[in-house]
């Protein structure tokens, strides 16, 4: 298999997968709404799901993973692009993934066990289980998965649109959507910050799950692209 077709592999899978598991989370647990109610009635629901739960988050975390190798295999198949562009969109890709998987992997390996001890606790432990679960979600969901995750995922496609219009073997009209997509995500990282820590920006709210599908449709173009 070139690399080319490796890139195009991963760029039409990975984000099939992402949202098929997205989807599966939103059916089974509410997701991500199920993150507005209680900690004791988001664990109890947890608990629920049993291991079917459980594999699903992990295998949710393993596609952020595979934004790694992705971002490097594109790199490697564009023709003409400009060498240190290429490079900076990798680093950024890599951090993507990383950053990513970080605030996702709180699911298949910390939670479960909070989930456990948060049976029959008592009041005072059970607040203690609040107060920890809480700050994890904001830490790791919030601050890295989310809005780094946003921030480096939106960068990399931005970088990587423009090495796609200067790359030889691919339609420049791919790099003006990664470009555009990007900066949507680049915006959708700013829910959080400054006046909107508590609740949130809702005009960041709104776009976000429009600007990640559109992400997704563009990575399956641009593996498309490639294939022909």
């Amino acid at each position: 298999m070139t690399t080319a077709r490796a890139a195009a592999a991963l760029l039409i899978t990975l984000p099939l997968a992402f949202n098929l598991c997205f989807v599966l989370l939103a059916r089974t647990f509410d997701y991500p709404d199920v993150l507005r109610r209680p900690t004791s009635e988001v664990l109890a629901r947890f608990r629920a799901g049993g291991s079917r739960l459980l594999l699903l988050w992990w295998v949710f975390a393993m596609t952020a993973v595979f934004l790694v190798p992705l971002a490097v295999l594109l790199a490697a198949s564009l023709v003409g692009a400009n060498p240190s562009l290429v490079a900076v969109a990798v680093a950024t890709g890599v951090l993507a993934g990383v950053v990513q998987f970080l605030g996702l992997v709180r699911w298949p390996f910390l939670v479960p066990y909070l989930a456990r001890v948060d049976v029959d606790a008592s009041p005072a432990r059970r607040e203690a289980i609040d107060v920890l679960f809480q700050a994890f979600n904001r830490y790791l969901g919030v601050g890295v998965g989310e809005h780094l995750g946003y921030l480096f995922t939106g960068g990399w496609s931005v970088l990587s649109g423009v090495a796609l219009m200067q790359a030889t073997n691919t339609p420049g009209w791919l790099g003006l959507v990664g470009i555009v997509v990007g900066g949507l995500l680049m915006l959708c990282s700013l829910e959080f910050i400054g006046g909107f820590e508590a609740e949130g920006w809702k005009l960041a709210a709104t776009v976000t799950p429009v600007a990640y599908v559109a992400w997704s449709v563009w990575l399956v173009a641009v593996g498309v692209a490639l294939l022909l």
